[in-house]
C-alpha cells in the first residue's frame, strides 16, 4: 500500500463514475441499516454473512415478547438525534441519545443487551518474525490483501469527497497514510490498516469535516480501552443501533438518487446494479460490477457516435465523378464498431475509385485500422483504386504498424487535401477510360 501510494496509483480513483459511487454510497448506507436490525428488535444476528439475510434471519427468530423496550430505545434515539440539532446546531445528537437511553436503561433495569466486556489495554509491541520461509509463504497473500486494502481505503476517500464538502483530498497521500498505519499496526500484532468507508460516512454525517475528527476518534477509542471500559460496556445495543440506523438514513440524498435516476438509461442501470451488488455480494465486487457495467455503456455509445457517410465529391462536377465513391469516417473506429461501419463501403460497386477521408475520425485503434486494412485489400483485388484522405498524426503510427499504409497501391494514394484527392482520383477515371479506348483506335482508322 506504501509502494502504490509512493508510486502514485491514487489517481486511478478518478477514473469511478458518478453513478457507481453513488450506487456503492447508497449500498453501503443499506448495509449498514440492515445490521442494525438485529440488535434493534433485540434478537441473535443471523448465521450469514451477507447483512440482507443476517437480518431476515433475525426477524426469523423475533422474539415478540422483548421487542418492544429495544425498539423503543431506537425509537428514542432517533427523536433526539433529529430534534437535537433543531434546538441547538452544536448539539451533539448522537452522544445524547446514547447517555439518555443509558441511563434509562440503567436506572428503570430494563431489560436491554449491552455492549459487553471490552479489552482494557492494547497488545505489547514486538519485532515481526523474519522467517524467510514464512515471508516467501505470505507473499502472495500480503498483495492480495494491500490491493484489497487499498482499493477499499480509496473508494473511502471518493465516497466520503461526494458525501459531504470536506474539500480536495490526495488519493496518494491516503495510500501512503494508510501504509504506515499498517506496519504500525503490525507491531502490536494488529490488522492490516484500511480506510472504513462506512465507518467514514458515520463520521460525516455525525459532523465531522477535518482530519481532526479522525484524531479525536483514534484518542477517545484509546481512552476507552484503557479508562471507561467498565462504562462503555453498559451501553445498549439498541441505543447505538439507533445512532447508526439514523446516520445510515442520512446517507441517502434522495436529490442525488433522483439526479443519476433522471440523467440516461445507462446511467440508471449503472446505479441501480452497483447498489444491489453492493448489499447482495461484495463492496469491492460491487465497484468492479459496477465499472464493468459503465464501460460497457460508454463503449456502446462511443461505437454509436461513430458513422461512415458517402458525400458528394466537391464542386463543379465532372463527367468522371460517377466513377469516384467520397466516404467520410466520423467518431469512432474501434474494436465495438469497425466491422458494421466499414460494411457499407466494402460492398460499394460501379465505381473505379474509393476516397476514405478520415480527417473527421477521432478514435482509431488497431482493430479499426485493421478493418481498413482488409477493406482497402479487398477494394483493390477487385479492381477499385483506393485513396485515403487527412489521416491525422496520432493516427498515423497505428496504421503504419497495422499495415494500412502498406496496403495502398502507391505511396502517393496518401493526401493532405481533398481537393488533391478527388483530382488524382479524376485523373486516374480519365486514364482509366483512355486506356479501355485506346485498343480500338487501330481498328477503326482501318475503316
Amino acid at each position: 500500500v506504501l509502494g502504490a501510494g509512493g508510486a502514485k496509483l491514487g489517481r486511478i480513483v478518478s477514473y469511478i463514475p458518478w453513478p457507481v459511487i453513488e450506487g456503492f454510497t447508497l449500498g453501503i448506507a443499506v448495509i449498514i441499516f440492515l445490521q442494525q436490525v438485529p440488535a434493534a428488535v433485540g434478537s441473535h444476528p443471523g448465521s450469514s454473512s451477507n447483512a440482507f439475510i443476517s437480518a431476515i434471519q433475525s426477524l426469523a427468530h423475533l422474539n415478540v415478547a422483548t421487542v418492544a423496550w429495544p425498539l423503543a430505545s431506537v425509537a428514542l434515539v432517533a427523536l433526539i438525534m433529529v430534534f437535537a440539532p433543531r434546538i441547538h446546531r452544536k448539539l451533539p445528537g448522537s452522544i445524547i441519545a446514547i447517555i439518555v437511553v443509558s441511563v434509562i436503561a440503567a436506572v428503570s433495569a430494563i431489560p436491554l443487551a449491552k455492549i459487553g466486556l471490552l479489552p482494557s489495554s492494547l497488545p505489547t509491541p514486538q519485532l515481526p518474525s523474519f522467517d524467510p520461509a514464512t515471508l516467501q509463504a505470505l507473499v502472495a497473500p500480503a498483495l492480495a490483501v494491500a490491493a484489497l486494502a487499498s482499493i477499499e481505503s480509496l473508494l473511502s476517500a471518493r465516497v466520503a469527497a461526494s458525501i459531504s464538502d470536506t474539500g480536495p483530498y490526495d488519493a496518494d497521500r491516503e495510500l501512503v497514510g494508510q501504509g504506515l498505519a499498517s506496519i504500525a499496526s503490525g507491531f502490536f500484532g494488529g490488522m492490516p490498516a484500511t480506510g472504513a468507508i462506512a465507518r467514514t460516512a458515520v463520521n460525516l454525517r455525525s459532523g465531522g469535516r477535518t482530519r481532526l475528527a479522525a484524531i479525536v476518534h483514534a484518542i477517545v477509542l484509546l481512552g476507552v480501552v484503557y479508562l471507561a471500559t467498565g462504562v462503555v460496556s453498559q451501553i445498549p445495543l439498541a441505543a447505538l443501533s439507533g445512532v447508526l440506523m439514523v446516520t445510515a438514513t442520512r446517507m441517502v440524498s434522495v436529490s442525488t438518487v433522483r439526479s443519476v435516476i433522471g440523467s440516461t438509461r445507462s446511467d440508471t442501470v449503472v446505479f441501480i446494479v452497483t447498489a444491489i451488488i453492493t448489499v447482495s455480494v461484495d463492496l469491492i465486487v460491487a465497484v468492479g460490477i459496477g465499472i464493468a457495467v459503465a464501460a460497457f455503456f460508454a463503449l456502446r455509445n462511443l461505437a454509436r457516435s461513430g458513422g461512415v457517410h458517402r458525400v458528394e465529391l466537391p464542386a463543379p462536377s465532372q463527367p468522371e465523378d460517377e466513377h469516384i465513391a467520397l466516404f467520410r469516417l466520423d467518431g469512432a473506429l474501434f474494436f465495438g464498431a469497425a466491422d458494421r461501419m466499414l460494411e457499407r463501403v466494402t460492398r460499394i460497386d460501379n465505381v473505379s475509385v474509393v476516397i476514405i477521408r478520415m480527417s473527421q475520425l477521432q478514435v482509431l485503434d488497431a482493430t479499426g485500422a485493421r478493418v481498413i486494412t482488409e477493406m482497402i485489400h479487398g477494394l483493390e483485388r477487385r479492381g477499385i483504386t483506393v485513396l485515403i484522405k487527412g489521416i491525422q498524426s496520432q493516427h498515423l503510427r497505428v496504421a503504419t504498424r497495422v499495415g494500412v499504409i502498406a496496403s495502398l497501391r502507391h505511396q502517393n494514394h496518401l493526401f493532405t487535401d481533398l481537393v488533391a484527392a478527388v483530382s488524382h482520383a479524376r485523373s486516374h477515371v480519365s486514364r482509366a477510360a483512355a486506356a479501355s479506348i485506346s485498343p480500338d483506335l487501330p481498328e477503326n482508322s482501318a475503316r
